[in-house]
């Protein structure tokens, strides 16, 4: 936030007459207006500050009675007629200028076009500011208005507020810390896209609700983000109690993951580390794509939001582009944050055809999005026909890496039966005489040869139905019937999966790690070496 003060002081300096700030934290902008109207190493020739809105009227040092300057033509008189330095802030004026022509007032209009001259040659400098929540310039004033940017807080102002709120609860004996000076960094960053008024809620929410204040209670944070995400519309906030360890295998892919956990904390600064882009992870459909999506959320504890790219497509002409970039800068507010496309390819498919354009419109936005944004959102995709991707999506700079999610191996099948054995074979009823044993899972195994990981789950919940309709524990022998009467995806698709894997060889690396004594050529993707 340091650039806001110095940018707003030039402005001043350089007798722009009307400077419009965009943003929801007024008392936050209105106290930075107010230090930089006093400081005469910034501003030379220091201001006072008078503000109006339509409820109070014009409020400071000799302003006039509310009711002779109520109306906004008549505050805009004493601006005019003010005859010392000053800075005149104007609270929601937005309203007067209009979304369309026929909703402005135009006298008001026509007043600042009238004022513009006087305020740039005036003896005594005198600005004006419009803050608002939303940025809306009438095309008449759009060459007199300047629009300055305003950050939302960083995570320097973030931390400050907590370690605040901290010492002000923990003096009075009210809350118990459970927290390292590094988990303040934390809650900062997991802060970030909030305004100063939503992280000490937050923050306050997580005091009191058992009066401890723990690396747990970040998940909070997050809930708050997902407020924001929610009201946007087209972005889906996932709430994901999916653990990475409730991912049976995919080994080479968890490790790379774990290995850019953390990359946008200000530990990673050092390193010189660009926050990673993302991944893109193409493969066998049922094989924990989307499962491994939400893992990520919870093992990196960072917001998931899912867009959903036929939310996206508006009925009128440059709806869709405004609304992706809306999603898109949503997902940025939020940041750092995991923003999850799910089977991207059937919303950037190769066609634009036969919709005027509009696919490939909202392609080359979200290309150029991905390509050169400078906020930690890390991209998530999962596409089960690699080829009906644009090529340009696949080349190096859009995602860090390419992962190739094959049919399980041996082992990982061993591991997918053993919890979803574990996690629904819970009462003594059901299991039985029935032992779990590594023997055991691996002669399931054996005979999955060629099952995807959703089709194995679906044996294990097969042999619960055939105990559960005789109303019996459960039995080996339910698992072998299961799996002789499941045709899998790799028979009833084997050319297309034959198809992916030759794309993927050379193309994306395994997810998996190979099996021990296997053909290399027999499963897709390159091995990576760590």
């Amino acid at each position: 936030m340091a650039d806001f003060p110095r940018s707003f002081a030039n402005l001043l300096r350089a007798r722009f007459p009307y400077i419009y700030v965009g943003t929801w934290e007024e008392e936050r902008v209105l106290g930075l207006i107010r230090e930089v109207a006093r400081d005469a190493n910034l501003v030379r020739t220091p201001r006072t500050v008078f503000t109006w809105s339509s409820t109070d009227g014009l409020v400071g040092p000799g302003a006039p009675a509310k009711e002779d300057a109520h109306s906004p033509l008549d505050a805009l008189g004493v601006v005019e007629r003010h005859a010392e330095p000053a800075i005149f802030v104007f609270k929601d004026f937005h309203i007067f200028f209009g979304m369309e022509k026929r909703e402005q007032d135009h006298q008001v209009v026509r007043k600042l076009r009238d004022m513009s001259s006087m305020l740039k040659q005036s003896r005594s400098p005198k600005n004006v500011v419009f803050l608002s929540p939303v940025v809306i310039t009438p095309m008449e004033l759009e060459k007199e208005i300047t629009v300055l940017e305003f950050d939302l807080p960083g995570v320097a102002e973030i931390s400050a507020l907590m370690r605040g709120m901290i010492e002000a609860n923990k003096a009075g004996g009210r809350i118990s810390v459970e927290l390292e000076p590094a988990d303040i960094e934390r809650f900062a960053h997991a802060a970030l896209g909030l305004t100063l008024h939503e992280a000490e809620n937050a923050f306050a929410r997580a005091m009191v609700r058992d009066a401890r204040l723990s690396l747990e209670d970040i998940e909070l944070i997050y809930e708050e983000k997902g407020q924001i995400v929610k009201k946007a519309g087209i972005l889906e906030f996932v709430k994901s109690d999916v653990k990475i360890e409730d991912v049976a295998g995919l080994e080479n892919l968890k490790r790379w993951l774990k290995k850019r956990d953390k990359s946008w904390l200000d530990s990673a600064k050092k390193y010189e580390l660009p926050a990673p882009k993302g991944v893109l992870l193409t493969g066998v459909p049922g094989c924990g794509k989307s499962l491994l999506a939400k893992a990520i959320g919870s093992a990196w504890q960072l917001p998931l939001v899912r867009l959903d790219v036929g939310r996206v497509f508006g009925m009128y002409i440059g709806m869709s582009e405004e609304n992706l970039r809306n999603a898109l800068r949503t997902a940025e507010a939020v940041a750092p944050s995991i923003l999850w496309v799910d089977e991207i390819e059937k919303g950037f498919a190769k066609s634009g055809e036969g919709d005027g354009g509009t696919s490939s419109r909202i392609f080359a936005t979200f290309l150029t999005w991905m390509q050169e944004k400078a906020k930690p959102v890390f991209v998530i995709a999962t596409a089960n026909n690699i080829e009906g991707l644009p090529p340009e999506l696949l080349r190096k700079g859009r995602f860090d890496e390419i992962f190739f999610v094959d049919l399980p191996t041996k082992l990982e099948r061993v591991e997918i039966f053993r919890l979803h054995v574990g996690k629904r074979l819970k009462h003594p009823d059901v299991v039985g005489a029935l032992k779990v044993t590594d023997e055991a899972l691996g002669k399931l195994s054996d005979m999955t040869e060629g099952f995807i990981g959703a089709e194995v789950e679906q044996v294990v919940i097969s042999a619960l139905f055939e105990a559960f309709a005789e109303t019996r524990a459960i039995q080996w022998t339910d698992f072998t019937r299961a799996i002789r009467s499941t045709v899998p995806l790799s028979v009833t698709q084997k050319e297309r999966i034959d198809k992916i894997r030759e794309w993927a060889n050379q193309r994306a690396v395994m997810a998996s790690e190979p099996e021990e004594g296997a053909a290399r050529g027999g499963r897709g993707g390159r091995a990576l070496t760590f």
